[in-house]
């Protein structure tokens, strides 16, 4: 690991070159469109006016259906920098909420999506790659495959839950 030293220095030099205040300016500015397309496209849906922003870990937003809200749940349309990709995560309003829920789906075998490990110290109950690749170049079209993975998980989300 890198010493905080050495890592500034660094840093500092990245940004001396400009590129990354560009990319992540971008890269914010399209998820603050992809967003509020979701929000406009999907008004049923609870979108809260902020995004997680992150410390360059990962970028997220809320996009939950009233079904899944009035259960405490929560699904999240998450950027992970370093794995360069989205997912989609469904998570509780709280731990408790969380651990029900985590415990349900894995007691029952489901086995549709990634159930993460533990829920000690995470964030997600499942999650899901829906842009392993992103193309940056066409946004649209990542906006397409983005919103089509969600609605996807979102509806086999709902659906395990009405049989469980």
């Amino acid at each position: 690991m890198t010493a905080f030293p050495e890592a500034m220095h660094e840093y500092r030099k990245q940004l001396e070159k400009g590129t990354l205040q560009t990319a992540y300016r971008g890269l914010m500015d399209y998820i603050m469109d992809l967003k509020n397309k979701l929000k406009t496209r999907h008004p049923d849906f609870n979108v809260p006016g902020s995004i997680y922003f992150g410390y360059m870990d990962m970028t997220y937003f809320a996009f939950t259906p009233q079904v899944l809200q009035e259960r405490g749940l929560k699904v999240a349309i998450v950027f992970l920098h370093e794995a360069f990709r989205f997912e989609v995560w469904l998570a509780g309003a709280n731990k408790q909420v969380q651990a029900e829920y985590w415990n349900l789906i894995k007691a029952s075998g489901w086995n549709q999506y990634r159930l993460v490990p533990s829920i000690k110290g995470a964030d997600a109950i499942i999650e899901v790659v829906v842009a392993g690749e992103p193309d940056f170049s066409d946004l649209d079209g990542l906006s397409r495959q983005i919103e089509a993975g969600t609605m996807k998980f979102i509806g086999d989300v709902e659906e395990f839950l009405t049989q469980h």
